[in-house]
């Protein structure tokens, strides 16, 4: 008997995940959650049909051993990409203002007909970016070592 992987497996290695399920996709979205990003870092190519963002991400996996070890809570840049993207749409992201920072706050799927669907990128604010997909098929790799967050702080959502 095999159990699920935790945040905690991953230790101090890098991570680089694959979803290709509506579940594997919550993973990822939890991952990411409070990511930021400069508008200017996203890829999409219609061609290869992948769309790609390079994100400052959280270490959430790393939290509580930072708590616990009362060292520095960790950021790291990360690549997220999606395969077999149709097209992309998006709401309150003006890519023409270049110094614009962006928060991802969560990643979902909305299914639609033999497993096409969105995947919706939903940012703070009130911005999203809809990516229409033949399929989930995303990956989520880190490329770069921890750094200190800035903040030195948890990101936080008050009510």
């Amino acid at each position: 008997m095999t159990e699920d992987a935790r945040f905690e497996d991953a230790g101090d290695r890098p991570l680089y995940l694959g979803a290709v399920s509506v579940d594997d996709l919550a993973v990822i979205s939890s991952l990411t959650q409070d990511a930021v990003l400069p508008v200017t870092e996203m890829t999409w190519r219609p061609a290869d049909r992948t769309f790609a963002v390079l994100l400052n991400r959280f270490r959430w996996e790393d939290e509580d051993a930072a708590r616990k070890r009362g060292r520095a809570f960790e950021r790291v840049q990360s690549v997220l990409s999606f395969a077999s993207v149709q097209k992309v749409a998006s709401q309150g992201v003006d890519r023409s203002d270049k110094e614009m920072i962006l928060s991802l706050l969560s990643v979902t799927f909305e299914p639609g007909e033999d497993g096409t669907g969105r995947i919706l990128l939903t940012l703070a604010g009130d911005g999203v970016i809809a990516l229409d997909v033949e399929c989930v098929d995303a990956t989520l790799r880190d490329v770069t070592r921890p750094y200190v967050a800035p903040s030195r702080k948890v990101p936080d959502h008050p009510e």
